[in-house]
């Protein structure tokens, strides 16, 4: 029996966008509903970072393309992005653990909007995401990387949870698959 919701596939694929989709059906329906998900930050056309917008309507940065490596402080840095795990930690950490002690009758969404190298920097983070997943008044719906590189052990574990269904988003299935993934949320809250 399935307790949560993962979507993985290849970056730009539309993972996003379907949790954006599949957020808005449920809260529309009433459901109550919270997370974050991380969107492209472009100017001129080019992407030069990712923020985390939580549903709440919280905004902060989460990378910003770096060219210089400054020495001043630990840097976190995936590919050209430097991550501002302060501002990250900052918005999601609260979010996560305002979910995680909610005593409602009825079970709670929590989007996460990745599980990613970048937000696998945070150790409070995957600590709170590990404790939401095994706490039971919580449904996740989240996105997970395609296996790349050196496997990220959260994401392998997530991957590998018996309870934990996972979608695998393509260019072919992404705008036929949004029933499915809102049945599977619905039945996890069952």
């Amino acid at each position: 029996m399935s307790k949560h919701v993962f979507l993985t596939g290849p970056p730009g694929v539309g993972k996003t966008t379907l949790i954006q989709k599949v957020t808005q059906a449920l809260k529309s329906s009433g459901i109550s509903i919270d997370g974050f998900y991380t969107e492209e930050v472009r100017e001129g056309g080019r992407r030069t970072g990712f923020d985390v917008v939580t549903l709440s309507g919280k905004r902060g940065p989460l990378s910003r393309v770096s060219s210089h490596s400054s020495t001043s402080r630990r840097e976190y840095r995936v590919g050209q992005y430097v991550v501002d795990l302060v501002s990250f930690e900052q918005l999601v950490l609260p979010m996560l653990r305002n979910v995680n002690h909610g005593s409602d009758a009825e079970k709670k969404i929590c989007v996460i909007d990745e599980i990613g190298k970048m937000e696998l920097f945070s150790q409070p983070f995957i600590q709170a995401v590990r404790q939401t997943l095994t706490g039971s008044g919580t449904v996740v719906l989240g996105t997970i990387p395609i296996p790349k590189g050196k496997p990220l052990d959260l994401v392998e574990e997530i991957r590998s949870r018996k309870d934990v269904k996972v979608f695998n988003v393509s260019k072919e299935n992404r705008n036929s698959i949004l029933q499915d993934i809102l049945a599977a949320v619905e039945s996890c809250r069952k």
